[in-house]
């Protein structure tokens, strides 16, 4: 009897040490957070636990948050191994931070990973931020310097009075943005920056177009285009331009695959081949009126008025219902040759026509349309 009891006894300690948890509010009701920001195709999050500047009975800590409740410096907080741990940047767990790809934090290099997240306040001068590869602790009561992955100082700012402590991103660029953390009366910035993020963006699209994305032509296009836009890496976009429209692979020459390689052809300033691409381009049959037009007005901007009426006059050729766009085109090449005769048929033709889109702008082009008469 006695071994069955001893036996009883040791399942129940096993069930009872093995057993989920049940629900409970947070210690102190510090509820947890989580806020997440993309910089370009990086995703940076920071989980938190938010405690108040008034505490559950309602006293107010105004004025005795920085310095007191949260200490300065690195301190023995008698208690855990560490002898002079920061604060732990919110309240439970550790703060932690997490990068998708290697970032640079005030201009420091960090890699990818998730961080614990802490900070050493100061009474003057800088605050120190420090990224630990211990992200799983209670607190910063174990913290070890040895495990720093980086420290950086920053200096913090006067802010508006905030309750609850929280965490946010300001100043959101294509290539950067500033992580604050923010409490009573003190705003602590952390400036993050992804270094190359258009080569970066190529990288993903590069991996994407050897899978199921690559199948559609159209993105090998999208991925050209965007290699032009950004003027990087420029011999593969040729490439991606050139397999877009390969027939032979699922490819396409139509209007915007020609177009794609004339960009990348001029960009590599190979400026006679571009040209000849794109009256390819303006002759297929999926090249509309607008985008003829606009090349034109390309051409025109760039002072190629000759190139530019050879453009005008095919858009008007090849659409002849159209009574409007291909007109407004002619008008302005005719101005640019000092054509005044024609510029005013044109125009007048144009206005005449104007469609129901257009009809805001009506008195921009009838401003146009007097600039010419005034023409001697």
């Amino acid at each position: 009897m006695k071994k069955i009891i001893t036996t009883l006894t040791v399942i129940a300690c096993c069930i009872m040490s093995s057993r989920a948890q049940l629900a409970q509010p947070p210690s102190g009701n510090n509820q947890k957070a989580k806020v997440i920001q993309n910089i370009g195709p990086v995703e940076v999050s920071i989980t938190y636990s938010s405690p108040r500047v008034h505490t559950a009975q309602g006293k107010d800590r105004t004025g005795h948050i920085w310095g007191e409740l949260v200490h300065y410096g690195f301190i023995d907080q008698q208690f855990g191994f560490s002898k002079a741990a920061p604060w732990r940047a919110g309240a439970n767990e550790n703060t932690t931070i997490s990068f998708s790809h290697d970032v640079k934090v005030e201009g420091k290099d960090l890699k990818a990973g998730t961080y614990g997240l802490f900070l050493a306040t100061a009474k003057d001068g800088p605050w120190t931020w420090v990224f630990s590869t211990n992200s799983t602790s209670w607190g910063s009561y174990f913290y070890n310097s040895a495990e720093d992955a980086l420290r950086v100082e920053v200096m913090p700012a006067s802010a508006p009075f905030t309750e609850y402590l929280t965490y946010g991103f300001d100043d959101r660029l294509p290539a950067s943005a500033v992580a604050y953390l923010q409490w009573e009366n003190k705003r602590i910035p952390l400036k993050i920056e992804v270094p190359g993020v258009n080569d970066l963006y190529v990288s993903m699209m590069r991996n994407q177009l050897r899978s199921f994305t690559g199948f559609d032509y159209r993105n090998f296009s999208e991925a050209a285009i965007f290699c032009v836009q950004n003027k990087i890496n420029l011999d593969e976009a040729l490439l991606w331009a050139d397999r877009a429209m390969d027939q032979s692979i699922g490819g396409r020459e139509e209007f915007i695959t020609l177009q794609a390689k004339s960009m990348v052809l001029a960009a590599q300033n190979k400026q006679a081949d571009a040209d000849a691409v794109m009256m390819r381009a303006i002759k297929q049959p999926d090249a509309t009126v607008e985008a003829i037009h606009q090349y034109g007005r390309t051409l025109l901007n760039a002072g190629q008025k000759e190139k530019a009426m050879e453009v005008f006059k095919f858009n008007k050729e090849k659409n002849p219902s159209d009574k409007f766009t291909p007109n407004v085109g002619l008008a302005r090449c005719y101005t640019a040759f000092g054509d005044k005769k024609n510029a005013i048929k044109y125009w007048e033709e144009a206005i005449k026509n104007i469609p129901e889109n257009q009809k805001a702008n009506l008195k921009l082009y009838e401003g146009e349309l007097e600039k010419v008469k005034a023409m001697k």
